[in-house]
């Protein structure tokens, strides 16, 4: 098995890890193509070692950078479009999409109309237009591979089993870094409180959602969607030690969970070689030194964004995009320190609250409305 890869957002936290799992099997993989953002010289750092044909960057001076350095050896595209370019590749086998937010939700969709099978590691594409993704994945015939390590367990512990057995889906969560803290300790939380995160390492935006536990609800309506499972039969579970990535029980009253250390090269790896397994480098699960594994219900009052994920799956059409853009939006505020770590809740709820629901959205109608939650967030957010 030798698989061509195309590989969105490469120069962040999933897209390095992917390609420490391609050095770890360099017979296994090629690497065709990668889009990065603004991270030039890491890029170029990855184009001298994986060789790319194509290669996409967000700006016209990394572009200049990129030429620069390889001439004709790669040729290169730029912004949105170029996204796709790569997502489209003719030779390319899978397309791991790691960019960041509803950006991925394009060429996410161009890769399937183009035949492509999909390992998504982009849990806004589904959150933003999961009925639309989803419906082109089966007219296609393609697989969308979960890359997230929940939705992986979840994956693994449903691989031979009838979806009429499945009770319900239960999703585990670390509490991100603010899970013993007060409402009036986050109120004065800081952006450097928020991204120390006690289990895994990931990007800023990711990092912030996990410690508003809005990570958590997306990967709600992920699961909805990946598993076409109704919203009262997925439960989410804080498990501080991130050791069981999550677990599925089914109607005779068995659970199966899927256990390793918290380490994204593990459901990476999966998700590119899929349905089969290859030896992994990564460190091993002790059970003897983990000891003790913790369970606790999530607090919604403490945690309100998760109980606004559970509102928005239930109501469905265009909410989830509304809820997913304005948290985009209030997430990078949080970060560029112009608002408080609670302003991100209050930001969403007032968002939501104004909005009209479109039932089932077209794509256009997707994006109208991922428009306007981002220009009513901004607004929100000016308000004291």
């Amino acid at each position: 098995m030798s698989r061509t890869i195309a590989l969105l957002g490469s120069t962040g936290s999933i897209g390095t890890m992917t390609l420490d799992v391609v050095s770890a099997h360099p017979d296994q993989f090629r690497v065709a193509g990668l889009a990065a953002g603004r991270n030039t010289e890491l890029l170029l750092e990855q184009i001298e070692r994986y060789r790319p044909r194509l290669v996409s960057v967000a700006t016209d001076e990394g572009a200049r950078m990129v030429r620069e350095r390889f001439g004709s050896q790669v040729e290169v595209v730029i912004g949105p479009q170029g996204l796709v370019d790569v997502a489209t590749m003719p030779e390319v086998d899978i397309v791991l999409t790691a960019v960041v937010g509803a950006a991925g939700l394009l060429p996410t969709l161009k890769a399937l109309e183009a035949g492509k099978d999909i390992a998504l590691a982009n849990k806004e594409t589904l959150v933003a237009a999961g009925h639309l993704v989803t419906a082109l994945a089966k007219e296609k015939g393609c697989k969308i591979l979960p890359v997230d390590s929940e939705h992986s367990a979840i994956f693994q512990c449903l691989h031979t089993e009838r979806p009429v057995d499945v009770e319900k889906i239960i999703v585990t969560a670390s509490g991100g870094s603010f899970r013993d803290k007060t409402r009036e300790e986050m109120a004065v939380a800081t952006v450097n409180g928020a991204l120390n995160h006690p289990n895994w390492s990931m990007g800023a935006k990711i990092t912030v959602d996990s410690a508003t536990l809005m990570n958590k609800g997306l990967e709600v309506i992920e699961a909805h969607w990946l598993f076409d499972m109704p919203y009262d039969r997925i439960e989410v579970v804080v498990h501080p030690e991130s050791i069981i990535h999550s677990l599925v029980e089914f109607v005779d009253g068995s659970v199966l969970a899927q256990l390793g250390e918290p380490d994204m090269r593990m459901p990476i790896q999966y998700a590119l070689t899929y349905p089969t397994r290859l030896p992994g480098p990564y460190r091993r699960l002790n059970l003897v030194e983990a000891s003790r594994l913790n369970f606790r219900a999530p607090d919604l009052v403490r945690f309100p964004c998760l109980g606004y994920c559970f509102d928005a799956g239930r109501t469905g059409g265009s909410m989830p995009t509304v809820l997913n853009a304005a948290n985009e939006i209030a997430n990078g505020l949080f970060l560029q320190e112009q608002i408080g770590f609670l302003d991100i809740e209050r930001v969403i709820a007032t968002v939501m609250d104004r909005h009209s629901v479109l039932s089932h959205p077209s794509l256009d109608e997707v994006l109208e409305a991922d428009a306007w939650a981002r220009q009513e967030a901004l607004a929100v957010a000016k308000q004291s």
